[in-house]
C-alpha cells in the first residue's frame, strides 16, 4: 500500500509511542473496533494490507484474526487532522470483529441495552449480508429463499411490480406509503444484485465515481 513518509511522520505518537486506531467497515460504514498501534504495527499494516495493532497488555504486535480467522483486509489508511488518530478502512473477514463474537465492539448502549438495529447508512449493506446468509443456509421459513427458489423471472417480476408501486406512491404523495413502497423496492433491488454477484458497495462505488466526475 502506497504511503507518504511526510504523512507518516506527522502522526503524533503518545508517550508510549502509540496512536489510537479506529477500524471502519468499508461496506457498511460501521465502526468495527478501536485499538492501538505503534509505528511498527502501522508499517506492517501498510506492507501487508492486513490490520496490525499493538497490545499494551502483552506489549507486542498482533495481527487481527491471525488465530481466529477474523482477518481485517485494510483498503485505506487515513490520518486525522491533528495527527493523533488513525483510521483503517477495512473489509472484515467472517463478519465478526469483536472477541465476544459480536460483529463490532460497540454493541452496548450507555443505557445498558444491547444495540441490535443498524444505523440508516448501514442498512443496505447489512441487508445484503442477511440475504447472502439466507441463500447460503436456506431456512425453510425464509421469504427470501422462497422467492429465490421460484427463479430469476419471479424475482425480476417482483422488482418490476415494486417499481410500479413506488411510482404510484410517489405520485400519490403520502410520505408513509412512499417509505413503505420504496423499502420493498430496495429489498428486491438488493436481492437482484445478490443473485448476480454484485455488492451494494460496488454500486456505491459507481455512484461515487459519478460524484467525482460531476465536481
Amino acid at each position: 500500500m502506497k504511503y507518504s513518509a511526510d504523512v507518516l511522520d506527522s502522526i503524533r505518537w503518545n508517550e508510549e509511542g502509540l496512536v489510537v486506531v479506529v477500524a471502519q467497515d468499508y461496506n457498511t460504514g460501521e465502526v468495527r473496533m478501536v485499538a492501538w498501534a505503534n509505528r511498527e504495527a502501522l508499517l506492517k499494516t501498510l506492507e501487508t494490507g492486513f490490520a496490525h495493532y499493538y497490545s499494551r497488555s502483552r506489549r507486542s504486535l498482533w495481527k487481527k484474526g491471525e488465530t481466529s480467522g477474523q482477518l481485517q483486509r485494510v483498503l485505506q489508511v487515513r490520518v486525522d487532522c491533528d495527527g493523533d488518530a488513525v483510521l483503517y478502512i477495512i473489509h472484515q473477514e467472517q463478519g465478526v470483529a469483536c472477541h465476544t463474537g459480536e460483529r463490532n465492539c460497540f454493541f452496548r448502549s450507555i443505557d445498558g441495552s444491547k444495540v441490535t438495529k443498524p444505523l440508516p447508512f448501514e442498512v443496505l449493506a447489512r441487508l445484503q449480508e442477511v440475504i447472502e446468509d439466507r441463500l447460503l443456509k436456506k431456512p425453510q421459513d425464509s421469504y427470501t429463499v422462497k422467492i429465490y427458489m421460484e427463479g430469476e423471472d419471479r424475482i425480476l417480476q417482483k422488482l418490476g411490480e415494486e417499481a410500479v408501486e413506488s411510482l404510484l406512491a410517489l405520485k400519490g404523495g403520502d410520505p408513509q406509503r412512499i417509505k413503505e413502497e420504496l423499502s420493498d423496492l430496495l429489498y428486491f433491488m438488493v436481492l437482484s444484485l445478490t443473485t448476480k454477484g454484485v455488492s451494494v458497495a460496488e454500486v456505491m462505488e459507481e455512484l461515487s465515481r459519478r460524484f467525482k466526475t460531476s465536481e
